[in-house]
């Protein structure tokens, strides 16, 4: 049977545990980052991954830093035969990746060397790229830097947001890893070293990258939007609030009116101009101090006294 030790911490390394605990892979341990408070109440919240391991009775770590831990000790006198992360959002010590019998692996939602760091899948989003992938590769000491031993890729759509994109990833991680494991154990694999002269970096977005900017493209603040939602979500000041957008779609249109402007709106509709004189027809929004709601909803509600021609978005000039 095969020992595993398990590092991650969202829903897209909780698919990845599954597949594996599905196959009857023997995960001996599980460590993934501590409890997070969320919300006004700031109620410490379980990641996914830590309340399969709770239900599957593994073993469980969430040191604050792994480096220097007790539980670091811990994990390396294990000895398993693989160390398997995904998304797990903490640099390993090179002296716990050597304590893996046969090697330890990484499964990575991107097509390295693209989008190597901890942003992969929203950056795919936020450039505009046609297709991304997952790549399973040994672990060094350089973030994301190891050769790949294998790679799948996935085409993405324009209905794709970082929610839905993370759902198909992690379907894709789990069976490429699980295709792939048989081959590192028996040592049929040719890995292949990344092209450092082809690397692209994914750092966490940061808060200025979600405010949206009206005066780009459409297609530009479509990707942001997209790129950001569900979480954190992107915001502009619309109709002088803080306001976050969750869903577009870029229309052609004629107009002379600059960005920001309302070009046209309706019961169901909101069109807003921007700076390449196209429309982003808004389809999700969520005013400040509200909940997440459709355009109609909007439209019928708080949107009822917008007007065509109205400067509705503040523009950082």
């Amino acid at each position: 049977m095969t020992n595993v030790i398990f590092l991650g911490t969202p829903e897209f390394a909780a698919t990845v545990l599954k597949g594996l605990l599905k196959e009857q892979y023997n995960v001996v341990a599980v460590v993934t980052q501590p409890d997070k408070p969320v919300g006004r109440k700031q109620k410490l919240q379980k990641s996914p991954v830590k309340l399969i391991a709770e239900d599957e009775n593994i073993k469980l770590f969430q040191p604050v830093k792994l480096s220097g831990s007790e539980e670091l000790e811990q994990l390396k006198n294990i000895h398993a035969d693989l160390i398997i992360t995904a998304a797990y959002g903490q640099f390993l010590p090179t002296v716990f990746l050597k304590s893996a019998k046969v090697a330890a692996i990484n499964v990575h939602g991107s097509l390295l060397p693209k989008y190597r760091g901890g942003a992969p899948i929203q950056y795919s989003l936020l450039n505009g790229d046609k297709e991304t992938g997952v790549s399973i590769m040994y672990m060094v000491k350089a973030m994301d830097a190891g050769d790949i031993i294998s790679q799948e890729k996935l085409p993405i759509e324009d209905s794709d947001d970082n929610g839905s994109l993370f759902e198909k990833l992690a379907i894709v991680g789990r069976e490429l890893l699980l295709d792939t494991i048989p081959n590192i154990l028996s040592g049929d694999i040719n890995p292949i070293k990344q092209d450092e002269s082809k690397v692209v970096f994914s750092p966490t977005i940061s808060k200025e990258q979600e405010e949206l900017d009206f005066s780009q493209s459409a297609k530009q603040i479509f990707d942001q939007i997209r790129a950001l939602s569900p979480d954190p979500g992107a915001f502009a000041i619309f109709n002088e609030q803080r306001t976050k957008f969750y869903g577009s779609e870029v229309v052609d249109i004629v107009t002379d009116q600059a960005a920001g402007t309302v070009f046209e709106v309706g019961k169901k509709k909101l069109v807003i101009v921007t700076g390449d004189k196209k429309g982003l027809s808004i389809k999700k929004i969520q005013p400040a101090g509200k909940k997440v709601m459709d355009i109609a909803s909007y439209m019928n509600g708080l949107g009822n006294n917008l007007e065509k021609g109205q400067r509705v978005v503040k523009i950082n000039e």
